[in-house]
């Protein structure tokens, strides 16, 4: 569910709903105007302010908005601080009777719809009120594919085009290279084709397409017509010193990626070993990124069989491999990219996970 999330009630009644919301949300804030005050109703932040002013704080603050009054009063509070759907928070409306919880921004991505449905349920007869299309033709949300794998989306700026071509029905084709499976748990819609050929999307039949792969795409048709989503199926494993910088990290593990046509955007992880301090060049990519850093010591790294042993490794790190060995533990998968050497300290490996 979303975190950091505000409640905003500004009559009687609305406390009262806000305080049901709550009890069945414990982590989010509620605020209501100071001259509705109750000592014997806890957790409430009692505003002073202009409700115009207080929105406009939380709307910038908080991945949810939760107000309880008219949906006209929140449109005209909240329009001249909408800036996209990637960054607006969810905003949901709910009646002074809760007959509806509305979501009106950020449906998709916001989680606003989820966040709807969720509230509708603590109140007896009150309804969702949903009218994103793919989920009112209860067909694939392109924006959100993958979403619950932590895919990410390479070309956002295809993704309102293709996304009319799946709520109009036209022929769209799906390629998956990659990645979980389970991203559509039903039956595809009729308008849905399934490929086996990356260059089957280019048949002048399908309007659009969707590619689920970790493999970097240069054909420009399939860029112009698709949207490209890239699974964490990729775990680079490297070797380096202890005082190997932030920037050779990088250098060798984008050329490597790049010199053999995967995507940055779908490494899972990176890995190494575990060294009694730790390498600040390594945490330091690490954080740039947001990639996570998996370490292992030098008996588990030793046990797994690699093409590229080295002496040399062995004889300073205890094991005849690291970047082959740690990218093979972590990813439970084939390495797909032997250890490539970047002067003057750094090794570079690559395994595909699997799914």
């Amino acid at each position: 569910m979303i975190a950091n999330a505000a409640v905003i009630a500004i009559t009687k009644h609305g406390i009262d709903i806000a305080c049901r919301i709550m009890q069945n949300m414990p982590e989010v804030r509620v605020y209501a105007p100071i001259k509705f005050a109750d000592s014997s109703i806890p957790d409430i932040t009692w505003f002073k302010e202009q409700t115009t002013k207080l929105v406009g704080d939380l709307f910038k603050k908080n991945n949810a908005l939760i107000c309880i009054f008219s949906l006209g009063a929140v449109i005209r509070l909240i329009a001249p601080l909408i800036v996209d759907k990637k960054t607006d928070p969810a905003v949901i409306v709910i009646d002074d009777k809760a007959h509806f919880a509305i979501s009106a921004l950020s449906g998709h991505l916001g989680g606003a719809n989820a966040l709807a449905r969720l509230i509708s349920s603590f109140f007896e007869g009150c309804h969702p009120v949903i009218t994103t299309a793919a989920d009112v033709n209860e067909t694939i949300a392109v924006d959100l594919l993958g979403r619950e794998f932590s895919w990410t989306i390479d070309n956002f700026e295809n993704v309102t085009r293709v996304s009319a071509f799946m709520v109009n029905e036209e022929r769209i084709g799906v390629y998956q290279q990659i990645g979980e499976k389970e991203w559509w748990p039903n039956t595809l819609p009729a308008n849905v084709t399934v490929v086996t050929k990356l260059s089957d999307l280019k048949s002048p039949d399908f309007k659009a397409a969707l590619i689920i792969s970790d493999k970097i795409i240069d054909d420009q048709v399939l860029l112009e017509k698709s949207v490209i989503y890239r699974p964490k199926s990729l775990v680079v494993g490297i070797g380096l010193h202890r005082d190997t910088s932030t920037e050779v990290i990088e250098y060798g593990v984008e050329n490597t990626l790049k010199n053999h046509g995967l995507s940055f955007n779908s490494i899972r992880n990176i890995a190494s070993i575990n060294r009694e301090a730790n390498v600040k060049g390594l945490q330091d990519f690490s954080s740039r990124y947001r990639i996570p850093l998996e370490v292992y010591d030098r008996n588990q790294l030793s046990t797994v069989s690699v093409p590229n042993p080295s002496d040399t490794v062995q004889m300073f790190e205890g094991t005849p491999s690291v970047s082959e060995a740690s990218s093979i533990l972590s990813a439970k998968g084939d390495l797909i990219v032997p250890k490539q050497k970047f002067p003057p300290d750094l090794t570079v490996a690559v395994a595909r996970v699997m799914f």
